[in-house]
């Protein structure tokens, strides 16, 4: 655990879905002095397919808003949805969309809070809002001075192969943390975990692909975001979302040109 110590004081947690947290970091956070999870999208994707049996895109987003709350309230953890602070709502998948108002919420978020350490998503092309989150909290780490950790949630091998809770590509500083539960003063997180990722029922699909029994961490490595971030087909190209690699990589350019401006 010394390794994470950066992570186990006041940290934001910025993550893109209601889910997010429990896959990346649901037994570390129980570690955590004070967790303030941040939720930069409403977890609802503008598509039918999605939120069809909840009747509207908007009962599925208040669906997954119940459920992060019921979440993070059983460990102490605090949330704050950005959806509530950005006019018009951020739609899931549109989040690159959306870069100047998050970023601005976010800073106001950090100076609120004042944590030690941020944590997000790798930049990895499995999910635009997960790489979009991985690029905010960049930014607003620089701005902030304060350091920034990533956790990889998935993403796709050049062969089309998924892979879960690993890097795609490897910087020496990867921290796997393995909660034991037989360990003394352990008090039982895997279990608590499971409780966490069993109360995200309308995910259940989703996150019976993930193992709770190990979270995968490092300082953000040092990315290049105006490129994608593989060279093969990225994940959501593959599923043939309204958007390409090349497309989030172009906002996230445009958005370090209007800080660079800024500054």
């Amino acid at each position: 655990m010394n390794d994470l110590d950066p992570l186990l004081r006041t940290t934001l947690v910025l993550m893109a879905h209601p889910d997010d947290e429990v896959v990346a970091c649901g037994a570390l956070m129980q570690k955590m002095r004070r967790a303030v999870v941040v939720f930069a999208t409403d977890g609802a994707p503008r598509s039918e397919a999605f939120w069809k049996k909840y009747g509207s895109r908007q009962a599925y987003a208040a669906v997954r808003r119940e459920e992060a709350t019921n979440v993070l309230s059983s460990i102490g953890a605090c949330s704050i949805f950005l959806a509530d602070r950005v006019e018009g709502g951020i739609a899931d998948q549109e989040l690159f969309r959306n870069l100047p108002a998050a970023i601005a919420e976010v800073k106001q978020i950090l100076s609120q809070v004042q944590p030690d350490c941020i944590l997000t998503l790798a930049y990895e092309g499995g999910h635009p809002d997960h790489d979009a989150c991985c690029f905010i909290g960049s930014v607003v780490a620089k701005w902030a001075n304060v350091p920034v950790w990533e956790s990889p949630l998935y993403h796709r091998k050049s062969d089309g192969t998924v892979v879960v809770q690993a890097f795609a590509q490897l910087t020496g500083a990867e921290r796997e943390w393995r909660p034991d539960n037989a360990s003394p003063g352990n008090s039982g997180e895997i279990e608590k975990k499971i409780a966490m990722f069993q109360t995200y029922k309308s995910q259940a699909l989703v996150l019976d692909s993930f193992r709770p029994e190990v979270e995968t961490f490092r300082p953000l490595a040092n990315y290049d975001f105006t490129k994608p971030p593989l060279p093969s087909t990225l994940n959501y190209e593959q599923w043939q979302w309204n958007m390409t690699g090349v497309e989030v990589a172009a906002a996230f350019a445009e958005s370090l040109h209007a800080e660079k401006r800024e500054t």
